[in-house]
């Protein structure tokens, strides 16, 4: 699974630090190219060197640069295929809340080398959540701000309104509150089920 993240890192990096920077970087770190192919194993803790030495260079603390990765890999165009395998999640941001649970079995259809941590969604009352997110020994990255980076950018594709807040957890998962203000306060992106096909 490590090399399908590291490949997302680094063009997550490319794309918004630029070229000069990754290599800068990439240049400090005795990392194979293989470390960079999807398909291919990775030691976890080749991707937890990678972001520790990110975050140095950019002077952020590695959640922080996590959230960034989430965020980025719904919002660019090149990820198209994240944003949609997460709108089949429901019509509003409220369904796709909900449908968070199967994401880890939704991901391995798509891509079976997907392994990620289990997610459990509790109702803590009208329009407040808690989302647990496992963690996993040995992943190399917590999960938990690259979901929180996700869930905020979910949120501005339906449209919707929401407060987000991470709590480290403990040792078996991480928490991320979501208080839903508004399920329709703006204009969501336009999203058609169909793939290729230009909505009317």
């Amino acid at each position: 699974m490590n090399g399908l993240i590291n490949r997302a890192i680094a063009c997550f990096v490319r794309d918004s630090y630029g070229e000069p920077l990754w290599q800068e970087v990439m240049a400090g770190l005795d990392i194979g190219e293989a470390a960079f192919e999807p398909l291919m194993p990775c030691a976890p803790e080749v991707t937890a060197r990678l972001i520790a030495a990110l975050a140095a260079r950019l002077s952020r603390a590695p959640a922080d640069l996590l959230e960034d990765l989430g965020t980025y890999l719904v919002a660019q165009p090149r990820s198209e295929a994240v944003r949609r395998l997460l709108r089949f999640g429901g019509v509003d941001f409220a369904e796709f809340l909900e449908s968070l649970e199967d994401l880890p079995d939704r991901a391995r259809l798509a891509m079976s080398d997907l392994d990620l941590p289990a997610i459990s969604l509790h109702m803590q009352g009208a329009g407040v959540f808690r989302v647990e997110v496992a963690r996993v020994d040995g992943a190399g990255l917590r999960f938990g701000p690259v979901l929180l980076g996700m869930l905020r950018a979910m949120a501005d594709d339906y449209g919707a309104l929401v407060l987000l807040y991470y709590r480290d957890g403990d040792a078996t998962r991480e928490i991320i509150e979501v208080h839903l203000l508004d399920p329709a306060f703006a204009d969501g992106r336009e999203f058609d089920l169909a793939r290729g096909r230009t909505a009317p």
